[in-house]
């Protein structure tokens, strides 16, 4: 445990041991801010002494007052001298308490708020580091609740938690002393209610957790449920179920809400409980003290004021016993959520002695097998062969058949479970990871866009990139002529997943941002199937036209796309069942010869 953890182990004694294990991982940034965490740690002591020093200078005036009424001071000018100087005394005190808190704030929170984005850094660069096959076991919404709310509980653990810590053992170590020495029975009978009011709020605090949980569910369900019917809302209205949602949005909404009056129920009894245990400790330190004070066992009256309002002060650190083990409840809870993401090994990662290299672009398979750790799915089955650098190959096969997965593997997004893949006769694994992948092209077969300019799209992978080199780009991938007749041209802003384009313009700029790059070798995943014949034809002589020889795997459904291949692999379940040039694999019976087939047909007629 870390010295951080020190201010908060006394309020957890009955806590299980291994509460505070999930959040050792902080340590390391509690040691990296420790001097500031150390200074904010002085100054909420020295905040608290300030301000325990008012209640003194208040029983000290009343005191004073108590002996001109009983005659014991004559002197009026001397009393009134007196006050005078017990007044500037406490508001110098209370200005100066408050300032350092002030300070403290401004330490301690602050300080909480670098953990946070340092936290959410770890955590988004873990993010980027993790194999697909993770993303695929995982949900979006659960990945961004991870880096968002878990993190936002567990800052409130490195900051208000330790701050209301420290500010409660201070001021019971300074307060509960003094008190203790002017009247001990009247301190323990004054603090006495405090532990139920501590144990109450604790109980409390699990209850509002556990019931804000369930809220927060059911936001998320709505949240869900709204973001997919806007999402869906043309299938909803082609389908004419808008009743039938509406209705089924209302019954979320409902259940919502009634889980939120629940909440509301509870969190209703919080100040009523601490307002009645406060009049209770007041009406002890009353009732106790003013027995003692008749009877002569307390020599002022002014130390009866001390005590009423020492109560009152103790009242709100004791309540926040019971709201800080709520909020290390859920820091725990947050950050162990955190942690198995953290703790994940990313499947595919650089050799310790990895190789940083230009690449040319030979390519070679030697009895390579996968299989998708996800879903146990064999995808490719002792697939051999071998690419020349600034050679173009072009993949055929029906759905499933392993095509995807080959460029996958190229692109090292997956590790091949058995054989072997090399670039220029070096193994691909012993290939520095950001390096070869700076090198390559690679268009999915879902092109994605990002809700940003069509111009910052193009420029994703070259950010230094000039205005001729896009638009270079864009016209050999032939969305030139598109771009400029949008009315903001290369400023078009674009909606969520590039919404606002069709799907061969999105398949288009992908394509244009990965040419770019000048990559050495680019792979096309079916790339241009939502793009017309003539559109095709005009972007496959363009990339002829191309200077630049780079190595190009062109997968594709249509025979028009792969024909000038040097190479063309026919793929089935997994497995190559022909290989050869356009001219020799038409001469040849079997898949190719038959799409072949059929597409000329369909020209024909």
């Amino acid at each position: 445990m870390s010295f951080i953890n020190w201010p908060l182990k006394p309020l957890y004694l009955l806590q299980n041991k291994q509460l505070l294990k999930s959040l050792k991982h902080l340590n390391k940034y509690f040691i990296k801010y420790r001097i500031r965490l150390i200074l904010g740690l002085l100054i909420a002591v020295t905040s608290r002494l300030f301000a325990v020093a008012v209640p003194k200078f208040i029983g000290d005036s009343v005191a004073e007052v108590e002996l001109y009424v009983k005659g014991e001071i004559n002197n009026i000018e001397i009393v009134k001298s007196s006050l005078f100087i017990n007044i500037l005394i406490i508001i110098g005190c209370a200005l100066l308490s408050g300032f350092f808190m002030f300070l403290m704030r401004q330490t301690v929170i602050v300080v909480s708020r670098f953990i946070e984005y340092d936290l959410k850094n770890e955590i988004y660069e873990q993010y980027q580091n993790l194999s697909l096959s993770f993303y695929k076991a995982n949900r979006t919404g659960d990945l961004m609740n991870r880096i968002s709310e878990d993190v936002g509980k567990v800052r409130m653990y490195a900051g208000p938690a330790l701050m209301y810590s420290v500010n409660t053992i201070t001021l019971f170590a300074v307060v509960l002393t003094y008190m203790s020495s002017i009247a001990p029975m009247l301190t323990l009978y004054t603090i006495a209610p405090l532990p139920i009011l501590s144990l109450s709020v604790y109980y409390l605090s699990v209850a509002i957790n556990k019931r804000t949980t369930v809220v927060q569910e059911y936001l998320s369900r709505l949240t869900t449920f709204t973001q997919e019917s806007f999402s869906g809302i043309a299938v909803l209205k082609a389908y004419q179920i808008e009743g039938r949602t509406t209705n089924d949005f209302n019954e979320l909404a409902n259940q919502s809400k009634q889980k939120s009056i629940n909440l509301a129920r509870v969190q209703a009894l919080f100040f009523p409980l601490m307002v009645c245990l406060i009049g209770i400790s007041n009406i002890i330190v009353i009732y106790i003290g003013g027995k003692q004070y008749l009877n002569g066992q307390i020599s002022d009256f002014g130390i009866l004021v001390e005590f009423i309002i020492f109560v009152n002060m103790l009242t709100w650190p004791v309540a926040t016993v019971g709201w800080v083990s709520s909020i290390i409840q859920q820091a725990e809870a947050s950050q162990k959520r955190i942690n198995e993401f953290l703790e994940t090994v990313p499947e595919i990662k650089n050799d310790k002695n990895a190789i940083s290299t230009p690449i040319a672009g030979a390519i070679a398979f030697k009895n390579v097998n996968f299989t998708y750790p996800d879903t146990g799915i064999q995808a490719l089955t002792n697939i051999s062969f071998e690419i020349e650098a600034g050679q173009t190959i072009g993949i055929v096969g029906n759905t499933g058949s392993g095509k995807s997965t080959l460029l996958e593997l190229i692109g090292r997004l997956y590790d091949p479970t058995h054989g072997q893949i090399t670039i220029d006769g070096i193994e691909l694994n012993k290939i520095d990871l950001q390096n070869f992948r700076s090198q390559i092209g690679y268009v999915p077969q879902d092109a994605f866009l990002f809700s940003d300019t069509i111009e910052n799209n193009i420029c994703f992978g070259k950010n230094n990139a000039t205005e001729s080199e896009m638009i270079e780009v864009a016209k050999i991938a032939s969305v030139d002529k598109n771009i400029i007749n949008f009315k903001n041209g290369y400023q078009t802003l674009l909606g969520e997943r590039g919404v606002t384009l069709s799907g061969g313009q999105k398949q288009r700029v992908s394509i244009a941002r990965a040419l770019l790059k000048k990559p050495n070798i680019l792979l096309l995943d079916d790339s241009l199937s939502a793009v017309d014949t003539e559109t095709e034809k005009q972007i496959i002589k363009n990339f002829k036209a191309l200077s630049e020889k780079r190595t190009s795997i062109i997968v594709s459904h249509r025979i028009s796309s792969v024909k000038n291949a040097d190479l063309i692999l026919v793929f089935e379940d997994g497995k190559i069942i022909q290989k050869g040039d356009h001219q020799s694999l038409t001469t040849q019976k079997g898949y190719y010869q038959d799409l072949y087939n059929k597409q000329s047909q369909k020209k024909e007629m």
